[in-house]
């Protein structure tokens, strides 16, 4: 699963930066990232943090989104509050059936750009949090779900976005051991170099087939992983740089 991420502001802004537009990077500066909880060194999608995606009807410019979707379909917040934790990932096997993502991953798939995300592993009883990103540092290209909910009360449009998951590779295997859980997950992340296919508008069930098949492991071999201070409980030290700073357990064997 994908509940906890790192997202610099550096991060965020890599692809469109890629446009060269000067002129449009300070737009989204001053108009955009106010709104944003950026820089994020570590934040968990249970406090809903809000920071930028790359919809597929802007993607080379961002918007201001909420980590958890809201299907149109929610009916006030009360409704929203009973299920909203449930709607932070999105299983990418099951993306075209079930009723909370089904029509956003037809119609409403977007791209976040993070700096990598944080996995726990089990071990004697404890868990141990391992902050996982490239080896060369570049951001990660996270798989999600959008959509916009309109609280009928107070007439707020609200974009959330939910990240997708797929199965763990090796590396995520070894780390991602939750007993309570069926198999190691890891959230999907999209190759640069095809990234935009994730964006593409489905016309028939041969596109939905195409963008099944983006829905698969990373390769292992271009990320790296390490120990990092609790992000839980009393010894978590907040949204500071230094939680994603590697530390040691000495009771660990891994």
């Amino acid at each position: 699963m994908c509940y906890d991420i790192k997202a610099s502001l550096e991060a965020q802004l890599s692809k469109a930066k890629r446009r060269g537009d000067l002129q449009a990077i300070e737009e989204i500066k001053r108009k955009l990232v106010p709104y944003t909880d950026l820089p994020i060194h570590h934040a968990s999608g249970f406090s809903h943090p809000k920071l930028l995606i790359y919809p597929d009807r802007s993607p080379d410019y961002p918007e201001v989104a909420t980590w958890g979707l809201v299907p149109h379909w929610v009916k006030d917040r009360e409704h929203l509050k009973k299920f909203w934790n449930n709607t932070l990932n999105a299983r990418g096997e099951t993306i075209f059936e079930k009723p909370s993502f089904r029509n956003s991953a037809r119609n409403k798939r977007c791209l976040i750009y993070v700096d990598g995300f944080y996995e726990h592993h089990h071990y004697k009883g404890k868990t141990y949090p391992f902050f996982v990103h490239h080896i060369d540092n570049t951001p990660i290209v996270l798989a999600g779900l959008w959509s916009e909910w309109r609280d009928e009360e107070s007439g707020e449009l609200l974009v959330s976005f939910s990240i997708v998951t797929t199965e763990g590779n090796e590396l995520l295997t070894k780390i991602h051991n939750n007993p309570k859980l069926q198999g190691p997950r890891m959230p999907l992340i999209i190759p640069q170099e095809i990234e935009d296919r994730w964006l593409d508008p489905l016309d028939d069930e041969l596109d939905i087939k195409a963008i099944q098949q983006l829905i698969r492991s990373y390769p292992n071999d271009v990320l790296e992983a390490y120990t990092v201070r609790r992000l839980r409980g009393k010894e978590y030290i907040g949204n500071v740089e230094a939680v994603s700073e590697p530390f040691e357990y000495e009771e660990l064997e891994f």
